[in-house]
């Protein structure tokens, strides 16, 4: 069983897990304010008869008689061991759900090299080295600059990866339209694009110098492979036009 199949067997039985917990807590919560309120009655009964016994001279306000009795205690202790084993399950459902976190983390990380390594494998089936870019596009691997020096790092993206055993399948996936994973990204990472997203896939830069937005994915913009020539977004292209009516 691979660790992913391992984490979604963990992750299934981690809401009836956290429901009977919860549900216990809410018992020992009850049982606890239950006895606190059956003490306060007591010690409060306890306390009036001490005050009659002192205006009516059978006890003195020194006398060793000036405490709580015994059953009154005992609820006391008995509040706090209910207060340890609340204090004890919270601690419990916190280790379990972290430890589910560390194990998402452990398969995020598993399946990025996996695609990773995926897509070097059908860059080397294809017996060729990637064809090289054009400075306005980029691809969706970390740690590019852009043609405006601009420097960011993203996830790999789902499209990379093609089958190893398909020599074609290399150069279809450089022209397949680039999907976003659905997993945790830098948040003070750029966005980018109409969708305002990070970067990842192929990405298109228009060539106005002026332009708000600079980097485009190719399928936010309708485009399958790389421009020939210039190239240009909506925005910027409905400004030279509206420039030239003027």
């Amino acid at each position: 069983m691979s660790i992913s199949e391992e984490f979604q067997a963990d992750i299934e039985a981690l809401p009836n897990i956290l429901q009977r917990k919860y549900a216990l807590l809410r018992d020992l919560d009850k049982s606890l304010q239950e006895i606190q309120r059956q003490n306060e009655q007591r010690c409060e009964q306890e306390i009036d008869d001490m005050k009659r016994g002192i205006k009516s001279g059978s006890i003195t306000p020194n006398s060793s008689l000036l405490k709580f009795s015994d059953d009154a205690l005992d609820e006391q202790k008995h509040a706090i061991r209910i207060a340890d084993e609340k204090v004890a399950l919270a601690v419990q459902v916190y280790d379990l759900v972290d430890t589910h976190i560390q194990q998402l983390d452990q398969c995020l990380k598993k399946f990025d090299e996996d695609l990773r390594r995926a897509e070097r494998e059908a860059i080397a089936t294809a017996g060729s080295p990637p064809a090289p870019e054009n400075s306005n596009v980029k691809s969706g691997k970390s740690g590019e600059t852009s043609n405006r020096g601009r420097k960011k790092t993203r996830l790999a993206t789902a499209t990379a990866a093609a089958s190893a055993s398909a020599s074609a399948s290399a150069a279809a996936t450089a022209n397949s339209s680039s999907m976003e994973l659905d997993i945790p990204v830098d948040p003070n990472e750029p966005t980018y694009c109409f969708c305002n997203q990070v970067s990842y896939g192929e990405m298109v830069a228009c060539d106005n110098p002026d332009c708000k937005i600079e980097w485009f994915h190719y399928g936010c913009v309708g485009l399958k492979e790389q421009p020939k020539g210039k190239w240009y977004c909506s925005d910027c292209v409905g400004t030279q036009r509206r420039r030239k009516t003027r």
